[in-house]
């Protein structure tokens, strides 16, 4: 299994490499990215196989879709995926707004809008934004901010798009695995395609295979795993490091320790078991990581594809890192 392998995703006709880009950062999540740097990014992608790319209207307030739609217009259409989402309306004094973003645009914001309208307005104004002819697969980014109209007006909307043949997919977009098991449930059938799942099948928090993945797996819905690295904690698991805690709980600080002294025992860099561990399950067709330079980029692929012993996962469940369960990319024992 490498990066740049191509899968099919899920029940569509698309195909996906296994690896994907996540673009928030180069909508300036935490920290501005220079043009240059968002070029130099989604070159670098593109040069290493990356054919899955991952942005949404809010990351930067249109920053990231107008960068990436960009760089992907001067590629053949057909030899890219790209996704992003709806749910929120860009416009002049959105309230929504997020401290996250270091330098959005001046004088607009976000606008929470689940509505059917809503939705194809989104969606118009991001094709405009990217320049592009076609979405591959639209998510409706964090459903629980208005569950109800989220799951009847704006899954309508994407699956009318859908059916006319606009989107290749529809999906939806989330950082709670018992959201996303409730929206599949009440969806209107055919449902969703994918989910991207964010933090919640990860090697620190398995949540996402409580009920979401078997479900996915039983209705052939592909799941792009999202937030594998935690915020960097297993590479960084120091108080006030990136990851973002304060005071790293002292039962999860336990566990970051055991893992990372069986990669050592096994010569195996954490973030490559990390990038690596949501492929073992059969819904997951790809992971999803964000860069905000060219080396990011690169040192992704590179873990990626770092070798990975079988008796390393076998070592996590001996340990009890890993319920004996739980699937893992080499083979059970």
């Amino acid at each position: 299994m490498r990066a740049d392998d191509l899968v099919p995703l899920g029940r569509t006709a698309l195909r996906v490499s296994r690896l994907g880009l996540g673009l928030a950062s180069l909508g300036g999540l935490f920290e501005p990215v220079p043009d240059e740097d968002a070029a130099d990014v989604l070159a670098t992608a593109w040069e290493l196989g990356i054919r899955l790319y991952d942005t949404a209207p809010v990351y930067g307030y249109g920053r990231s879709e107008t960068r990436t739609g960009a760089a992907l217009g001067v590629r053949p259409r057909d030899a890219f995926v790209l996704c992003t989402k709806v749910g929120r309306i860009i416009e002049p004094g959105g309230p929504d707004t997020q401290p996250i973003w270091a330098d959005p645009p001046a004088g607009v914001g976000p606008r929470l809008d689940y509505s059917y309208a809503g939705v194809l307005r989104s969606v118009e104004e991001s094709l405009e934004r990217l320049g592009l002819d076609r979405i591959d697969v639209l998510h409706v980014h964090d459903p629980d901010e208005d569950f109800p109209t989220a799951v009847s007006e704006a899954y309508r909307a994407l699956a009318e798009l859908r059916a006319a043949g606009v989107v290749g997919a529809v999906s939806i977009g989330v950082n709670h695995a018992p959201v996303a098991a409730r929206f599949l449930r009440e969806a209107a059938l055919p449902g969703p395609d994918c989910v991207l799942l964010a933090g919640r099948y990860t090697l620190l928090d398995r949540s996402g295979l409580d009920e979401l993945l078997p479900l996915c797996a039983e209705r052939g819905v592909a799941v792009l795993a999202a937030g594998v690295y935690q915020s960097g904690l297993l590479a960084d698991p120091r108080p006030g490091a990136p990851h973002g805690y304060t005071s790293v709980p002292a039962g999860l600080a336990a566990r970051i320790r055991a893992l990372r002294r069986a990669c050592a025992d096994f010569d195996v860099p954490p973030l490559a078991a990390a990038v690596q561990f949501p492929l073992g399950h059969p819904a997951v067709t790809s992971v999803v990581v964000g860069a905000r330079s060219a080396d990011e980029v690169a040192q992704n692929v590179r873990l990626f594809d770092h070798p990975v012993p079988a008796d390393f996962w076998t070592a996590l469940r001996t340990t009890g890192l890993l319920d004996e369960e739980t699937p893992t990319p080499g083979p059970h024992p």
